[in-house]
């Protein structure tokens, strides 16, 4: 295979910092390259070397003639003047693109949503586009394009779990032509397994080079470690962690580890499961109480939107929710409820006695007033010492953890770097003591090995803890359940986790589809009807007037569904109060390991017979509304 582009013994040096050292590497035609490393790095700078953006130091970048390259940077930088449609399509005439599948295909994946919006479609101007709209305009634009070398600085940002699942199935699936390469800087392990046949990882001024995915990047270097004997004994054992919980299978990953099992059963052996889920729901109902946050029979409404409409959620302790929904259907707003910041228009919020409520926002303006402070100053602040996982433990080694290692300790916080500040922010949370944790949009600013970090400690944590986020595999991998706010003002449990989720959205999709062809229908055939009865109306009028053929059995039908959908409620709420009852026994059976497992079984029951009663119900509610 050909190289597409390659650098040799390219050096790179910004400030005191070596950030290429003399590498050579290249991207060879067909191959999809996923690019890790820490904050701060280089991953971004590579990749500009890559595009021709910065010249390096010294050695060579050579790029075959003919060979295009284009890239998506980590900000959108679009004319708030131009269109979608110049933007997206440039120059293409309407024939043009609209009788390319591959475009088509595009516009849809990317911007269905938003050519069906208020916005205006394709005519609509980009100034007025929301941050997440802004990235899927210029992905849209860069894959109509398609380069033969794409390379894109962190796809996955501001994108929903529906952009990111349907963004990873195109470049994994049906971008790949001859001729064609990619490489892609990303912190989301899910979409780095889904998409990458290899991993990079920049680090020190070199660049390693792995086969395969997350999975096979993860025992690649868990048998560099053994191999070379590193005795960094923490970090080895939460590469071990991680192996395991690859191992075990996330309900969320699409790809089998690429790796050799007996390889992985080596490492991992004796590898215990990431936390003790029985211990630590008793150690959070010894801390918490009954009682943690109830929402009962709540309605949320911001603006004309109603965001929670009649929704009772039972939060316990030692749950572990993951909330998934897309951009703007309420996720943060439904964590300002449960803090009290944002007010009911009907129902209540009941928050346990005990409870120690802390939220990891997406804003950092919090650490303004320790600017000037050093981090280990910013962080004794709030205490010196802390429990986790049973254990004491200084701020110092909780800092360490989360890698503020050595004299970074001792730097002013108003030096860190945005991903600092991230880590930052969560070890002073993690020193205030919280019993309830809400986390939203954790990722945001952290690299992989931080986020494995932040797993780590929260596998010893005994809490309630709440995440709103686009990321798959984090939610997979630190919560125990998902619910989705699917924009209709319900919140749906989730036992199949994101799959689930993302095929209750294809279907809601499909439904909506049929309705419109429908409606359509209907309505071309009414006016069929109307001008072939004209003639007949005369008639009518002197002889008397007929009964409507089919009237009697179109009101039998809608009779039958109104009978339906007054059934199935009962039935949905026979069975919340019966949930209801499961989750009160789950937590005075915490400590029963047997009784957990047979609650657990009559849960899942629970909710696979609810979600037949609410297709039961959609079916009946489509012919009552008709």
């Amino acid at each position: 295979m050909a190289n597409l582009i390659a650098t040799d013994r390219a050096r790179l040096i910004a400030g005191t910092q070596v950030l290429l050292d003399e590498v050579s590497l290249g991207v060879l035609d067909g191959e999809r390259i996923g690019v890790l490393g820490r904050n701060g790095g280089g991953k971004t700078s590579l990749l500009r070397v890559l595009t021709g953006d910065r010249p390096v130091d010294s050695g060579r970048v050579m790029r075959p003639a003919g060979v295009t390259v284009g890239m998506l940077a980590q900000a959108d930088v679009l004319d708030p003047e131009a269109t979608v449609r110049q933007v997206v399509l440039g120059d293409l005439v309407e024939h043009e693109w609209a009788g390319d599948p591959r475009v088509r295909e595009i516009l849809t994946g990317l911007l269905g949503d938003l050519e069906a919006s208020a916005l205006g479609g394709l005519d609509s101007t980009v100034g007025a586009k929301s941050g997440g709209e802004l990235r899927r305009l210029a992905l849209a634009a860069l894959l109509v394009r398609d380069p033969d070398l794409i390379l894109l600085d962190e796809p996955t940002n501001h994108l929903d779990v529906e952009g990111v699942a349907w963004l990873a199935s195109y470049l994994s699936t049906r971008r790949p032509r001859p001729g064609s390469g990619l490489a892609f800087v990303t912190h989301d392990r899910w979409f780095l397994d889904a998409v990458a046949t290899r991993t990079w990882e920049v680090t020190a001024g070199q660049v390693h080079s792995y086969d395969g995915g997350y999975a096979a990047y993860v025992l690649a270097r868990a048998e560099r470690a053994r191999v070379a004997a590193v005795t960094e004994e923490r970090r080895s054992n939460l590469l071990r962690k991680e192996l395991a919980w690859l191992q075990r299978g996330a309900p969320a990953r699409t790809s089998k580890p690429r790796f050799r099992i007996d390889a992985a059963e080596a490492l991992i052996a004796g590898e215990p499961p990431p936390r003790d889920t029985v211990e630590l729901v008793r150690f959070a109902t010894t801390r918490l109480g009954k009682d943690v946050l109830d929402l009962l029979d709540a309605t949320v409404r911001l603006g004309d939107r109603v965001l929670l409409d009649d929704v009772t959620w039972r939060i316990g302790p030692g749950d572990r929710f993951g909330i998934v929904g897309v951009n703007g259907a309420g996720k943060s707003t439904l964590l300002r409820a449960l803090m009290g910041q944002v007010p009911l228009e009907t129902g209540t919020l009941k928050t346990g006695k005990t409870v120690r409520l802390a939220c990891l926002s997406q804003d950092l303006r919090e650490l303004e007033q320790v600017e000037g402070r050093t981090v280990i100053d910013a962080i004794t602040q709030v205490r010196s010492f802390t429990v986790l996982g049973g254990k004491e433990i200084s701020a110092s080694q909780l800092a360490t953890r989360l890698g503020f290692t050595g004299g970074r300790q001792q730097s002013r916080v108003g030096d860190l770097s945005g991903g600092e500040r991230r880590r930052l922010q969560f070890v002073r949370l993690l020193m205030d003591e919280p019993n309830v944790l809400l986390l939203d949009e954790p990722t945001n600013d952290l690299d992989i090995d931080t986020l494995t970090s932040m797993e780590d400690v929260l596998d010893g944590w005994a809490g309630t803890l709440l995440v709103v986020s686009h990321d798959r595999y984090l939610l997979e991998r630190m919560t125990d359940r998902q619910v989705a706010l699917l924009g209709d003002g319900g919140l749906r449990d989730l036992p199949g986790g994101v799959d689930e989720y993302l095929q209750l959205r294809r279907d809601l999709a499909e439904r909506r589809d049929r309705a419109e062809r429908q409606d359509r229908a209907t309505r071309s055939g009414r006016a069929s009807a109307g001008s072939a009865a004209a003639p007949a109306a005369g008639t009518a009028a002197v002889g008397g007037t007929a009964p409507a053929a089919g009237a009697a059995p179109r009101a039998a039908e809608l009779r039958e569904a109104r009978k339906t959908i007054a059934r199935v409620e009962k039935s949905l709420t026979r069975l919340g109060e019966r949930e209801t009852r499961v989750h009160e026994q789950m937590v005075a059976s915490a400590t029963d390991a047997g009784a957990m497992m047979r609650l657990s079984a009559e849960l899942d029951e629970i909710h696979a017979e609810r979600e037949g009663l609410e297709l039961e119900w959609l079916e009946a509610a489509e012919i009552a509304e008709s």
